[in-house]
């Protein structure tokens, strides 16, 4: 029977990627794995498969009794819902370390960094495996996407030479171009369903018992939301309240002009004048330099709910 390597709920490139790259490294090195997926792919996921040749990993929600690594977080709010139920053989991520347990060993490798498959490449290194070619690209993509194509304050210099090292395995001349058309993908909102725009890339948080879901929009200009702004809105509010939720935030994040406008829907009427230093207007309001919803923006909310 194999094991699975799974991510997160509402999975982004990275979950899915780095699914498929430590399923190959463990099969490799002798230990059947297989890749998985919580939930619907993105249209930028889908575009990273397209052009690397992969199918999509299986859909597969329930592994009781199942052998699982579990990568880019170790959150039981963004793990399988029977995860107490499975044996977790390893967890590799790059955020802080969540409130997932286990009942035997286990193999860990968490790092400061900008993305997980940084992390996976650096296994890849330790175990002398030699990475094909299309998971080098693979895994070079989901890095330019979790580290905004090396402008994210995440991005080390550990992640900029992995792609580098990438790069030159799956042949890829010019990265940044391959980032650019990644984020062209992820801008093409037009026709998208208001709900599947806020859930796209979208994570729920326990902070200090509330329950804070936090969604992001990464596009090479917020004109694309200047139509659907005030539906965004209206349906975060929802969201909120269908959820239970104390708060929930959409960042929709500008690469080029390296910033987030917030929207907000809140129990909280000072919460985001608290955790970023800026007076709402309408539920909204301008992060300069925010790009980043692990290191800019759950910290500093934790921090005051924490009070």
């Amino acid at each position: 029977m194999p094991n699975y390597v799974v991510g997160h709920k509402i999975p982004d490139s990275d979950s899915i990627c780095s699914a498929i790259a430590l399923s190959y490294l463990k099969t490799t090195l002798g230990e059947e794995t297989v890749p998985a997926r919580l939930g619907e792919l993105t249209p930028e996921t889908l575009f990273i498969l397209d052009k690397f040749g992969f199918e999509q990993p299986e859909l597969k929600t329930s592994y009781a009794g199942e052998g699982v690594y579990i990568v880019d977080h170790s959150d039981i709010e963004l793990a399988p819902d029977d995860i107490d139920q499975a044996t977790i053989l390893g967890i590799i991520d790059h955020h802080k370390l969540g409130d997932l347990t286990t009942s035997t060993p286990l193999e860990i490798w968490v790092r400061p960094v900008g993305c997980t498959n940084t992390i996976i490449k650096m296994m890849y290194d330790f175990n002398n495996v030699e990475i094909p070619k299309n998971i080098a690209g693979a895994m070079l993509c989901a890095i330019l996407s979790d580290t905004v194509i090396f402008k994210s304050p995440t991005c080390t210099t550990a992640d900029i030479k992995c792609v580098e090292a990438l790069a030159e395995i799956a042949g890829i001349e010019d990265f940044k171009e391959l980032g650019m058309d990644m984020f062209r993908v992820k801008s093409a909102v037009e026709g998208t369903p208001i709900r599947d725009l806020v859930k796209r890339d979208f994570k729920d948080f326990n902070m200090n018992g509330q329950k804070v879901g936090i969604g992001q929009l990464e596009v090479i200009d917020l004109a694309v939301f200047d139509d659907i702004k005030d539906a965004l809105y209206a349906d975060i509010a929802e969201l909120k309240a269908e959820g239970d939720r104390h708060s929930v935030f959409l960042l929709l994040t500008d690469i080029m002009k390296e910033g987030s406008e917030l929207l907000i829907a809140s129990d909280s009427d000072t919460l985001a004048e608290q955790a970023f230093g800026v007076t709402p207007k309408d539920g909204k309001a301008w992060l300069e330099g925010v790009l980043s919803r692990k290191k800019q923006v759950v910290p500093p909310l934790q921090e005051i709910l924490l009070k």
